[in-house]
């Protein structure tokens, strides 16, 4: 899971804020027009236009925590062959979140920001040109992607029972992504997939960051075991590791409240004294077109991510890198999306790593996509118990007491507005793009309808039929894997997980339970009480990779 108030709470210094006269357009019309110079960019735009309106003027509009369910409104519009200097309109019929349309917007004194997210054009492999934002290095984030543009920030009085009429120029160019600077202790990879390439028929790049053991430059000739540890795009060192002693970062300081994980400066200590055990640790950069992670799979949407990652990617890290490339000294861990990565790359590679430590993962089990049965239930809005008069809300995330936070019908109003066909580089398109199949237009078929939550079961069974149900794909296949997974499955989860994940790591643990041929019910813990998503097993990052360590053959 990738939780969008985490990325948006970028910092951003103080900006100089020209108030800007609005004139009234005709009655009742309200309407915003965003267009960008040619000196911004000099051919045509097919993408999206964003205007993003808040009652703060810093950091940026555009920088400010949106959330699902959504702190500050938004309103977006597809355009194609945009021309310079050609108007974008957004207005009242425009897609918005958290408010349905601009007509709903109390009058009052805002801050406005447009955005123009520039899309790419990819002739792919299977015969289907589509447009979507191309990754930048920056983890698909596209209110901060390079080469995207944005206009200064406006003060304005809007009131659209008055109506009004705002233009705004998307003049700026946002700057390439810095990329850190390799390290003794660090090093970062970033080549150009072949295979990815060719299904997308444009370059593609997979990438990987290596955290190197004490002593690794004074040996020259010691190889050393590998603990691949898959998560969410990031440039940063594994696990926050830095020889820097600093203040606890907020996101530092919520892992520490959740299960007591330490600082990267903490982390650094353990990794670099002498009794530490000596190992390598990995991360991978593998954005694609929908999301800022490719589920370490191979999929009819994202192309051959799966295959990329380990006939192109581990390989030139194992070969640039002193490291044993034996199934036994390679080892996989991660939490949430990686989580999810970390099991299903040993349940269906359990030839190439010899174990997993998996953390809050994603959906492991369909008939609980997170508090969705998909095999089931028929709309992901509503509760089963709803009635034709009373209708119940489904929720996607809840505080550790169980207090609901966000419904599903929220989040996918948000993502709706975020991108059309699938395109909102958010969560719930993250998913569709990964498990399900390509619809006629080129775009992912969603498990279900966005606008209104009916469950399309033709997708959800091509998902399942396709080994993206870990759940089910162990019991069609473990009379072939269940030998070769003996002692290999490790899963930790809070029994009040926030995304509702607890219940597909049950899911799992139900079937395991039952398995023959042999018997192997895996290791489960699950945090009590009421730890939520994050929790870590009661573990520091350097007791995990001690215990990992210890597993390891030698």
């Amino acid at each position: 899971m990738r939780s969008r108030g985490w990325l948006w709470l970028l910092a951003c210094g103080l900006l100089a804020l020209p108030a800007c006269s609005t004139t009234h357009a005709p009655a009742h019309t309200a309407q915003f027009t965003v267009s960008f110079p040619a000196a911004a960019h000099e051919g045509p735009i097919t993408g999206r236009a964003f205007v993003f309106i808040t009652t703060k003027p810093t950091p940026e509009p555009r920088l400010q925590s949106l959330g699902y369910g959504g702190n500050h409104p938004f309103f977006a519009v597809d355009v194609s062959q945009l021309a310079p200097g050609q108007p974008a309109v957004i207005n009242a019929a425009s897609a918005g979140a958290p408010l349905a349309s601009l007509r709903d917007l109390p009058a009052g004194d805002y801050y406005v920001q447009a955005l123009m997210d520039v899309y790419t054009r990819f002739p792919r492999a299977d015969g289907h040109v589509i447009w979507a934002h191309m990754d930048q290095w920056e983890g698909q984030q596209f209110n901060i992607s390079p080469d995207n543009l944005v206009s200064t920030v406006q003060k304005v009085h809007l009131d659209p029972r008055q109506g009004f009429d705002v233009a705004l120029s998307t003049a700026k160019v946002l700057p390439p992504v810095s990329v850190p600077l390799d390290t003794e202790w660090v090093k970062h990879v970033k080549i150009q997939s072949p295979m990815l390439t060719k299904f997308w028929g444009h370059p593609m790049y997979l990438g990987a960051t290596v955290l190197l053991p004490q002593g690794y430059a004074q040996h020259p000739h010691t190889d050393y075991p590998v603990v691949y540890l898959q998560g969410h795009f990031s440039l940063n060192p594994p696990y926050g590791f830095t020889t820097v002693k600093h203040t606890p970062t907020t996101r530092e300081q919520q892992r520490r409240a959740v299960d007591g994980t330490e600082t990267g400066y903490e982390f650094y200590q353990e990794w670099s004294s002498p009794t530490f055990p000596k190992m390598i640790v990995v991360t991978f950069q593998h954005p694609t077109p929908y999301y800022d992670d490719s589920y370490a799979v191979n999929s009819a949407n994202n192309g051959p991510y799966g295959d990329a990652i380990l006939q192109e990617l581990i390989p030139y890290v194992e070969t640039h890198f002193r490291i044993i490339r034996k199934p036994a000294d390679r080892m996989l861990t991660g939490g949430s999306t990686g989580g999810w990565e970390s099991l299903a790359l040993e349940v269906q590679h359990p030839d190439v790593f010899g174990g997993t430590w998996t953390f809050f993962p994603d959906p492991l089990d369909f008939h609980h996509f997170q508090s969705v049965d998909l095999y089931n239930d028929t709309n992901a809005f509503w509760a089963p118990v709803s009635t034709e008069w009373h209708k119940v809300p489904r929720y996607m995330a809840r505080q550790p007491d169980g207090q609901p936070l966000t419904t599903y019908q929220e989040m996918s109003r948000d993502e709706a507005v975020l991108g059309s066909h699938g395109r909102s580089d958010q969560q719930l398109d993250a998913f569709f793009a990964v498990f399900g199949p390509v619809g006629p237009d080129g775009y992912p078929v969603g498990f279900w309808n966005l606008q209104t939550g009916a469950i399309d079961r033709s997708a959800v069974d091509y998902a399942r039929d396709h080994g993206y149900d870990i759940t089910a794909y162990l019991k069609q296949n473990w009379a072939t894997v269940g030998p070769q997974l003996v002692n290999k499955i490790h899963v930790y989860v809070g029994d009040m997980d926030t995304y509702y994940l607890n219940l597909g790591v049950y899911g799992l643990q139900d079937f395991l339970k039952t398995t023959e041929h042999p018997h192997y019910e895996g290791t489960f813990e699950y945090g009590r009480p009421e730890k939520p998503h994050g929790w870590n097993g009661g573990m520091t990052h350097a007791e995990l990779l001690r215990q990992i360590y210890a597993a390891m053959a030698h």
